[in-house]
């Protein structure tokens, strides 16, 4: 009798125990499933996010792990120029794109490539190669309407390279060479879409007689040499041992000053870049 009696003190005691067994499981697996849903649709919205951003071709990827071991010198960039199956193009073109709409998220992946591969400048000159193309195509264009001799346009197409884009970048490339004179090839192309490629089409009316084509043509003028200073701010700002980097907004203000005199003077930048680099008068 005793030992039935201690039989059915236990059966009650686990008939008391077992429904908070089974309420606990029942909070638990719901706990669970919200944790894998959660943890299943942050990787859904971290794989859309990589699939935003541009990506380096996959014939760069070796040349980008060595890259990590042992960065690439000056020489090995200049041989790289004529592989262009080591280039990423595409990558290039995002750039350029980005340079004219929204410059700050270039310079948020150059932070990115300074924490990958422990470098500020490029490590692909494509982007110098297509800026230097589409450089050379537009003076042509500008040689077909405005100049007679094929000998004096070769001429100004060679000037135009050398001295508007390559040594003009080497000369203001002072500190950490190369990526300064990445910042000088970012800062060049959307000055390079504004004074060559949109003052190309309105030169027309930029060189025309009159207080208009002169407000017109020094307003681009003006837009062109701001932008240009200001991305090389941005270029700048990102470097963390850089300090006072306002300096490099200190010409927009000049720019800004000598506008309205220039325009109040008369004077036609477009004219008078025209008359100088081209035989046919405008």
């Amino acid at each position: 009798m005793v030992n039935m009696s201690h039989l059915k003190t236990k059966r009650r005691k686990l008939g008391e125990n077992s429904p908070q067994i089974s309420s606990e499981a029942k909070t638990t697996v719901p706990q669970i499933t919200e944790e894998k849903r959660r943890s299943k649709s942050s990787n859904v919205l971290v794989h859309i996010q990589e699939e935003m951003l541009p990506t380096t071709s996959k014939g760069r990827t070796s040349s980008s792990s060595t890259s990590r071991v042992s960065p690439p010198t000056f020489p090995h960039y200049l041989r790289r120029i004529i592989k262009w199956q080591q280039m990423d193009i595409e990558y290039t073109f995002w750039q350029m794109l980005y340079l004219c709409t929204s410059p700050k998220v270039v310079y948020q992946h150059t932070k990115f490539h300074k924490q990958t591969k422990n470098q500020w400048a490029r490590d692909d000159p494509a982007f110098v190669v297509i800026s230097s193309l589409l450089l050379a195509v537009a003076t042509l264009a500008y040689c077909a309407a405005y100049d007679h001799s094929a000998g004096h346009a070769l001429f100004v197409v060679i000037s135009v390279l050398l001295f508007h884009f390559l040594i003009t970048g080497a000369g203001l490339a002072t500190c950490c060479w190369l990526y300064a004179f990445d910042v000088h090839c970012n800062s060049f192309f959307p000055m390079f879409v504004m004074l060559y490629v949109v003052h190309y089409f309105l030169s027309p009316l930029l060189v025309a007689h009159g207080f208009i084509p002169v407000l017109l043509s020094n307003l681009l003028f003006m837009v062109a040499a701001s932008y240009y200073h200001y991305l090389n701010f941005l270029g700048y700002y990102v470097l963390p041992f850089l300090e006072r980097t306002a300096f490099f907004l200190y010409p927009i203000g000049l720019v800004i000053v000598l506008s309205p005199i220039l325009i109040l003077s008369g004077f036609n930048p477009s004219r008078y870049f025209l008359n100088v680099y081209f035989s046919q008068r405008v």
